[in-house]
């Protein structure tokens, strides 16, 4: 392609940018990725390598979700032992202790609590249309991760789901959608669209700092040699390296309370063991969710969720560390023990 067809295809990506956030209002975070993908499409990329660019934009670790891309998971692995994992502990966490411990706690409605009467003159969206916004991006993700696997590199159907079922390609393609069938088919304005969406960003702000200080934890435990020193140590350990992964995630959220830190935290110093091992694949799924398990357990007063539920139901700590403190360990219990099963006939 010639110099000046590329700048072509940049001229006309910047007006498409200006015709996107000015002219139908579309937020400037998604018209910026919408662009992006079809310039370098445009402009004759392989799809992996537009998908690499934009990747190697947005920063290495806020790529995937912050813990599997730490350890170089990928998200579809993450997604289904992640679902596989969730069901028992929804089950066990939910209906189960939540019948028990209705016995054993009795509270009543907090005095701040007023209903209101609910606006029915916009009617609802129905429970199909969610559910479909919902399993579009992660249909896309699984069905790029089991092409992977089933398919050839080169062959085209493999090819055309890596782009599409790319967390950045997958997610924009339901932000999308979704501001078309919840927002402006629902009678939403494109600015009230938009403002709903920058409101949806600002509580990532904080996440993304955390996450991005938590790569830049793990580049430097590596750089150093720390790393090296860590996985060797860990090496020697008897236990299994998702053993290790729970644990260090356990510690770490008991001792600070922060879940996002404890994640980001147990990723970085267990990548070392897991290279070490030549732990990969669907394996590394498996130790995101054990990570994810072992940041859940034990939420108690160093917690702001701890604080959120204990306030907002007008709980006292004792019926606080009874209720929700025990759920959160059930959850993470119960998803541990459902990877570490499955991880006996994986890693």
């Amino acid at each position: 392609m010639s110099g000046s067809t590329l700048i072509l295809i940049a001229v006309a990506g910047i007006f498409t940018l200006l015709f996107l956030v000015m002219r139908t209002k579309l937020h400037a975070f998604v018209s910026l990725l919408l662009v992006s993908l079809i310039v370098g499409v445009a402009a004759g990329m392989p799809l992996g390598d537009v998908i690499a660019s934009v990747q190697n934009g947005m920063g290495g670790t806020l790529g995937f979700v912050a813990v599997a891309n730490l350890i170089g998971a990928e998200l579809g692995w993450v997604i289904l032992f992640g679902i596989l994992a969730g069901i028992p502990s929804m089950i066990l966490a939910g209906p189960i202790f939540g019948k028990y411990i209705a016995k054993k706690i009795h509270v009543n409605i907090p005095d701040y609590m007023e209903f209101e009467e609910v606006d029915t003159s916009k009617e609802l969206p129905s429970f199909k249309m969610i559910l479909s916004l919902i399993s579009i991006p992660l249909v896309l993700i699984l069905a790029n991760t089991l092409s992977a696997v089933l398919l050839e590199e080169g062959n085209v159907i493999r090819t055309f789901f890596t782009f599409m079922g790319h967390p950045f390609v997958a997610l924009t393609i339901a932000t999308l959608l979704t501001f078309i069938f919840l927002g402006t088919r629902r009678g939403y304005t494109r600015d009230e669209v938009q403002e709903i969406a920058t409101k949806a960003l600002e509580p990532a702000g904080i996440i993304i700092l955390v996450t991005g200080a938590g790569g830049v934890f793990k580049q430097v435990l590596i750089d150093s040699g720390v790393g090296d020193v860590l996985g060797e140590m860990m090496a020697g350990s008897p236990l299994p390296a998702i053993v290790l992964a729970f644990l260090i995630a356990t510690v770490v959220r008991v001792a600070q309370g922060s879940a996002t830190v404890s994640m980001v935290t147990a990723a970085g110093l267990i990548t070392p063991l897991l290279e070490l091992q030549n732990i990969t694949g669907a394996a590394l799924g498996l130790i995101v969710i054990a990570i994810a398990s072992g940041a859940t357990v034990l939420s108690h007063v160093n917690d702001s969720g701890f604080w959120l539920v204990n306030r907002y139901f007008g709980l006292d700590v004792k019926d606080t560390l009874k209720s929700w403190t025990v759920m959160e360990t059930i959850i993470g219990l119960t998803g541990f023990a459902v990877v570490f099963l499955i991880s006996l006939f994986i890693i």
